[in-house]
């Protein structure tokens, strides 16, 4: 008896009105492949256009907000109006081959590589370094100013205003995978006591600013629907760090705000809360729980068979995102809605560059990192 994978493949409409010819989205992945002067190289383009065919939204790579937010080399920007232009180019790329289209929206903080930045300085909530995953800590970033901190929330709007004049379809913040959102919301980056930290309700401050921001941005130059998303990570491994008690009260902060979708950003949509819940349920059902009836929630996470990601919906998400899978199979929507789900692969071919539209750099990197992708021996 064959799978009736038919859920992935219903339509979906946002509140807003805004609809998706199915429930798949591209997660966002950074690929390094940007040209120098923050513009969207063609070989990018080329790769984006590979992948839209299937799914029904695309979010692309987190851009940076402001020269000194730039969190990787080949990252593309949307800091200054010269690149309206080549934002809009990627935007028909995606939405010419039938999927809408979400930038990403950034600042890397003291994840930032220094010799990145204009100054050569990361910045951050506060001046604590970031615990590396093999141990020892990154730079030691500076404190941002008042000053500073209010220029950052008016460049997630001008943004959000540079994603609408150059066609994308929204915006999703990115206040996940420790970067600069996330280190304001965590009591281990955010160690200042004026408005902008201390409590629990002041490491909210910045996070919702930004928000309201981007918010006031599309009602200010939107002439039609425009989606509004916030990524975000559920728990940190730091102690102090977020835990899931924590990340309820930002989902219920988000919630009040208004919003039109929750990105959850795991590795494995599966995994297990270590604390702040004595609920042992996958995080993913608890978010979806608190999230409710509100706001819809896109889970992500090693989901590499049509299998998994159909078995992703009983967590009650809305819709399931993609990033590595999409690598390695861009025809995986088409091969589900042809019947030859069978035939999705799930390793990634190192003789098929070219068949796949990776560009030199991305493909570079998910050769020679260990552990990234499942590759086919």
């Amino acid at each position: 008896m064959s799978t009736d994978y038919s859920p992935l493949l219903e339509s979906y409409r946002f509140e807003n009105g805004i609809s998706l010819k199915n429930r798949v989205v591209m997660a966002p992945m950074t690929n390094f492949s940007s040209n120098e002067d923050g513009t969207v190289s063609g070989p990018e383009l080329q790769y984006y256009a590979r992948r839209s065919k299937g799914a029904g939204l695309v979010i692309t790579a987190c851009v940076y907000v402001t020269r000194g937010g730039k969190g990787f080399a080949g990252e593309f920007g949307a800091d200054r109006d010269e690149l309206i232009p080549s934002l809009r180019e990627l935007a028909e790329a995606i939405k010419g081959a039938g999927a809408k289209a979400v930038l990403q929206i950034f600042h890397g903080g003291r994840q930032c590589p220094p010799e990145l930045l204009p100054d050569g300085q990361t910045v951050s909530a506060g001046n604590v370094p970031a615990e590396l995953p093999r141990g020892g800590h990154g730079p030691v970033p500076r404190a941002l100013s008042e000053e500073e901190i209010t220029g950052i929330i008016a460049d997630f709007g001008a943004a959000t205003r540079r994603a609408i004049e150059a066609g994308f379809d929204g915006v999703e913040i990115h206040g996940a995978n420790g970067y600069l959102l996330q280190q304001f919301f965590s009591p281990h980056s955010n160690t200042r006591e004026d408005r902008w930290g201390g409590s629990l309700e002041k490491r909210l401050t910045f996070p919702l600013a930004v928000l309201r921001e981007v918010k006031h941005a599309v009602k200010e130059h939107a002439s039609s629907p425009f989606l509004v998303g916030y990524r975000f990570s559920p728990e940190e491994p730091e102690t102090p760090g977020i835990t899931m008690a924590e990340t309820f009260a930002l989902i219920d902060a988000l919630k009040e705000e208004g919003l039109d979708y929750l990105h959850v950003s795991q590795q494995d949509l599966w995994s297990k809360p270590h604390r702040g819940t004595d609920d042992s349920r996958p995080r993913i059902e608890q978010i979806v729980d608190r999230a409710g009836d509100g706001v819809p929630v896109i889970g992500v996470g090693s989901l590499y068979k049509a299998d998994d990601a159909l078995k992703s919906l009983e967590t009650g998400i809305s819709l399931v995102a993609l990033g590595r899978p999409l690598l390695i199979d861009p025809d995986w929507v088409q091969k589900v809605a042809e019947g030859r789900a069978a035939d999705i692969k799930t390793e990634l071919d190192p003789s098929a560059q070219a068949e796949l539209v990776i560009p030199d750099p991305l493909w570079g990197a998910l050769i020679h990192t260990p552990g990234w992708m499942p590759i086919k021996a």
